[in-house]
């Protein structure tokens, strides 16, 4: 048998699945997260899982890792200090940055702009100056190079990024080599090899990001790959990428700025196999957790990828699933400004530790998750047992947001802090669907991650999207993203040609030789004879924007048709055409390794009602009533589950609402619906 290991580390929980590709069968675990070192999380949860599962770790074969290590170490300010070299005249490209500040013209008032990533101190200019067709106009002095290198004393990382690299590497691999003499044992991240695409403060804004949080994923990564070997595992550690892929351990220690959105993107990759197994092609990904809520637009099983990602007030250029985060999760909690007197809730959230008050570990203010233990939505346990929920101490927290707001009841109160966090995180679903020109209610609502299952009825009610689905183990998803993608690498280069002054034969040469390129990184990842795709980025010449746009196809004349599609997203996005000519800026080859064979389950067909296992009276709609609750294990394909109704698990608690009512798809997922749509 062949065991593949989904693990994805979040704020609250590190989730665990263990994935047997020929059966499909799965063993999960969910174990406490440990910030301060996450491979001990990590570890726990692969040992109690394989326990579970009665194997050895030497049984499995791959470890697919979703981390937050990356991104933790940009919010946190907590990356290496980082040297930066520039090109001459350049030396503070970091400082004056980008003019846009968030917020409007509040912005410019009461927006605190962050520091860079690398300090001017530890940034040194160097002569040499390229044009931006690769010609030489001021060679390097190999010289001047040693010198302004040997005044960067502490660094732990160096970036190189020099005007117009992108059309040349050739000065920057020599500074990498000469860096080599005189900073030894530094890692060196080129804007060359980084990001090969014009805009000089984009390119470097992104490659002192990879250096500032390189040394600390290789810790991590080598640290879990030692590990690993150590307790037995003989299969290979690989890590997601942020735009939905796997990198090997190595490759992602080269190019860590590519997975900073590692945890989210394992998310979308296994709602869009969950929604495969249900028949739907376009959805909306909500993944609700202990801290925050990812969500992300799916159409035709294909994740939007963005060109940029984002994390605190840091903006790169990486491509990413294109998910939007919202500080609202089952850990956020609720207060009442003296002033106003109006109920918030989030964006600060208790975390694992103390966590809600619910857990019983010391937390005393009150949350999202303890205002579900006052509605009854919650069981007197979660995470298979591992917490125990502590109802009195989730009354006595909410029961001071009834007091400061002047209500009757904690229940009240806790009715108000969940419509609020509802509110919070359908604005995040509007950005990725209103905001972007779509309907949701022409989408799937698929809802996962330990808290989304208990809010996902309401969201569907506030959206239109229908059907919500609710996948197995959604606690877990995450994992099942990781357990069940391919391998995947990228190349890019500017090209900046209008369409006028450029032939179907060209572009078609640039993206093989990209293609080869990367197809070349995933041989070396033992990866052969891949999947390719193409993309470029398209604009009206005179504009300062770009579009990215897929090329379907090599063959014929593919500018006619990139054309024809750049116009169609154009007027989509902003409603109007300009009659000039379009220009290709740059282009992209993805290739991507064979997707894991990993059959889909299906239920014994439902043999009558399904048999609730308790009773439990819930608040609901300003009243109290009786909610039946079900043991999710226990039920079959076609079952219907009539609102209101709670249906548990190891990982998660859905709720279904009244009104409404949840079938259950023979892959395993529940499908929740309004009674009689």
């Amino acid at each position: 048998m062949t065991y593949r290991l989904g693990v994805d580390v979040g704020g609250t929980f590190t989730d665990v699945l263990l994935v047997e590709e020929t059966s499909g069968a799965t063993w999960r675990a969910k174990t406490a997260s440990t910030p301060s070192d996450q491979s001990v999380g990590v570890l726990n949860g692969i040992g109690k899982v394989c326990a579970e599962a009665g194997i050895s770790l030497s049984d499995v074969s791959q470890v697919l890792h979703g981390t937050t290590v990356a991104t933790n170490a940009i919010l946190e300010g907590k990356g290496a200090t980082v040297g930066l070299v520039t090109t001459q005249g350049f030396r503070q490209v970091l400082q004056i940055a980008r003019s846009y500040v968030p917020g409007g013209l509040a912005g410019w008032i009461i927006w605190p702009k962050p520091e860079p990533l690398a300090a001017l101190e530890n940034t040194v200019e160097v002569s040499e100056r390229l044009a931006s067709d690769g010609a030489v106009i001021r060679p390097l002095d190999d010289d001047d190079v040693r010198a302004q290198l040997a005044k960067l004393t502490g660094i732990e990382a160096l970036a190189v990024s020099l005007i117009n690299s992108f059309a040349d590497p050739a000065h920057e691999r020599r500074i990498a080599e000469i860096a080599a003499e005189v900073l030894p044992g530094v890692p060196v991240s080129l804007s060359s090899d980084v990001l090969p695409e014009l805009r000089e403060y984009e390119r470097t804004v992104t490659t002192v990001a990879n250096g500032y949080v390189q040394p600390q994923v290789e810790r991590y990564v080598r640290t879990l790959a030692t590990q690993l070997a150590e307790g037995g595992v003989a299969g290979e550690l690989a890590i997601l990428r942020s735009d939905g892929g796997l990198s090997s351990a190595d490759a992602a220690i080269d190019a860590p700025v590519t997975m900073l959105l590692s945890g989210p993107a394992g998310g979308v990759t296994g709602a869009v196999w969950v929604a495969e197994q249900c028949g739907f092609t376009d959805l909306i990904t909500f993944d609700m957790g202990g801290t925050s809520t990812d969500v992300a637009l799916v159409q035709g099983l294909t994740p939007r990828i963005g060109r940029e990602t984002k994390v605190g007030d840091l903006t790169v250029r990486a491509s990413s699933v294109d998910v939007r985060t919202v500080g609202a999760g089952g850990g956020s909690i609720a207060h009442v400004p003296e002033l106003t007197k109006a109920l918030r809730v989030g964006p600060q959230s208790a975390g694992a530790d103390p966590g809600p008050a619910a857990y019983g570990k010391g937390g005393t203010e009150p949350t999202v998750t303890d205002a579900n233990v006052v509605l009854g939505y919650l069981p007197s346990s979660l995470a298979g047992g591992e917490i125990t929920l502590d109802v009195d101490a989730a009354r006595t927290a909410v029961a001071s947001v009834a007091d400061a707001m002047g209500l009757k009841s904690p229940e009240a109160a806790a009715a108000g802090i969940v419509d609020i966090v509802n509110e919070n995180m359908l604005g995040g679903l509007r950005l990725v669907s209103v905001q972007q020109g779509f309907d949701p209610r022409d989408f799937a609502l698929v809802a996962f991650g330990g808290a989304g299952p208990l809010h996902a009825n309401a969201l569907g009610v506030l959206t239109g999207a229908w059907p919500v689905i609710v996948p197995p183990s959604p606690g877990v998803l995450c994992a099942l993203g990781d357990a069940t993608t391919s391998k995947r690498a990228e190349s890019a280069r500017t090209v900046l040609r209008r369409f006028a002054d450029l032939t179907g034969g060209e572009l078609a040469t640039v993206l093989t030789e990209l293609a080869e390129e990367a197809g070349a990184r995933l041989a070396q990842q033992g990866v052969d004879d891949p999947s390719v795709t193409y993309q470029v980025d398209v604009r009206y010449h005179g504009q300062g924007f770009e579009i990215p746009i897929e090329v379907p196809s090599l063959d014929g004349d593919p500018l006619a048709a990139l054309a024809a599609d750049f116009d169609r997203e154009h007027e989509r996005l902003f409603s109007f055409l300009l009659g000039t000519d379009h220009e290709l800026v740059n282009a992209r080859a993805t290739v991507s390794g064979p997707r894991p064979s990993v059959a889909a389950v299906t239920l014994p067909a439902s043999e009558g009602p399904p048999t609730p296992i308790d009773t439990h009276p819930v608040h609901v709609l300003g009243r109290s009533v009786d909610a039946a609750v079900y043991d999710r294990t226990t039920l079959r394909a076609g079952d219907v589950v009539t609102g209101p109704a709670i249906v548990v698990e190891m990982d998660s608690t859905t709720l279904v609402l009244p009104a409404h009512a949840a079938t259950v798809h023979p892959s395993g997922s529940l499908l929740i619906n309004p009674v009689g749509a």
